[in-house]
Order: C-alpha cells, then structure tokens, then sequence
C-alpha cells in the first residue's frame, strides 16, 4: 500500500512541469498570489497577485507573466487594485469580476478597458456594514441571471446583489455578529454555487463549509 501511495506522489510530481512565481513583482514571481480562474477558450490563466495589487495572466505553459490590470501601488481609482483576493471570470461579459479587499468593494474589468467598473460597495473605498457597502469582501460569484453572491467577510454575511443593482440583501449571516450557530458566520472567505443555485460557503472563522438552499 505504502509503495502503491509513493508512486501516486510520484505521478503527480512528474506532472507538475511548471511552476510559476518565487516572491517579488517581476513578471516570474507573484507576492501572495490568491484567486486563479482559467479561461477554457484561449488556455490563459488568470491570478490575482494580493501583494502586488496586480492581475497577472499566463499563457499555457509559460513561465513569465503579463500584468492584465493594476500593478500600481494600492489605491481607489479606476486603474489601481487594493489588495485583490478572489476573482470570478464572466464569459458572457468578457469580463473578470474581483474582490477588492483592502477597497472593500467588488470590481468588474472588462478585457478590453483599461478601468473598472463597480459592481459593488464603496467606490472611495470606504468600509461600512449598510446594505450597500461591504468590509473586505473575499469572494463572489454570478448565477445565470447575473446576480452577485458576495462573501463579505469582516461583516460575518453573504450579500445578494441582483443584476444591476448596488444595495444588496443578506442572505445568510447578520451583519456585525460573528457565530458559530448555523444561521451565524464567522469569517466567510469562499463561495460557489452548483446547478441547482445553492451556495456554499467556506466559513473559515468556524472551520466549516456552510450550504444554504437557494435563495
């Protein structure tokens, strides 16, 4: 069994044949890097590199990136990136939605611009738990209708925000009180949905993974 295991591991480092980053900003290395998403149409990869407050893409096999969007120093305007965590790539809108964490509000960046759009929070970056702002949002993700499910961490809730609008609902969580009964959050850092629109949540603060039937 032991020898059965060890040629698994084995397998599996022969297939990893390529490694991208090593700590820095050149365009080999990611500092902190976070969210990835893959684009199954022109094989890029997509990752929001935290500590650079950068988008980098790579091309198939390559080792040496390309910065898509930000790579400035951290800041609110439309070209700059604070901290992006999570990133959400939108075939239908050609377009990469992003968890501006440190901004605390969530972006849209169409690949063909070179600002983003708002989707969600404060556009000055300013935290607050009001149902149209967010405090460190992780995470996001779209259903068919393009409505936003957004993981808003410091505020211990999941928000909805439906198709093109700015004040959300909280679905799950309360906002400002951190629990650990099942109607409470504590600390929400990932979402995804499956086809039937239930969400679940990895709710980090509780060491568990939370599902909640669709909204």
């Amino acid at each position: 069994m032991l020898a059965l295991v060890r040629r698994k591991v084995n397998c599996l480092r022969e297939r990893s044949i390529i490694n991208i980053g090593g700590r820095g900003n050149a365009s080999n290395q990611l500092s902190g890097p976070y969210g990835i998403e893959f684009d199954k149409i022109t094989n890029i990869l997509y990752i929001a590199d935290l500590r650079n407050n950068r988008i980098m893409t790579y091309e198939k096999n390559a080792i040496n990136g390309t910065v898509a969007f930000g790579g400035q120093d951290a800041g609110v305007n439309k070209t700059q990136l604070s901290s992006p965590l999570g990133i959400y790539l939108d075939y239908l809108s050609n377009s990469l939605l992003i968890a501006n964490h440190v901004a605390h509000n969530i972006l849209r960046w169409i690949r063909s611009e070179h600002e983003w759009i708002l989707m969600a929070g404060d556009i000055n970056g300013v935290a607050n738990s009001t149902p149209s702002t967010l405090q460190q949002a992780t995470d996001m993700v779209l259903d068919p209708m393009g409505n936003m499910y957004v993981a808003d961490r410091n505020n211990y809730r999941i928000q909805l925000f439906m198709s093109g609008e700015y004040v959300g609902q909280t679905i799950a969580g309360v906002a400002g009180v951190s629990g650990i009964n099942a109607s409470l959050l504590g600390s929400p850092w990932s979402l995804k949905l499956d086809n039937q629109l239930n969400l679940y949540v990895a709710d980090t603060g509780n060491h568990r993974i939370q599902k909640f039937l669709r909204y």
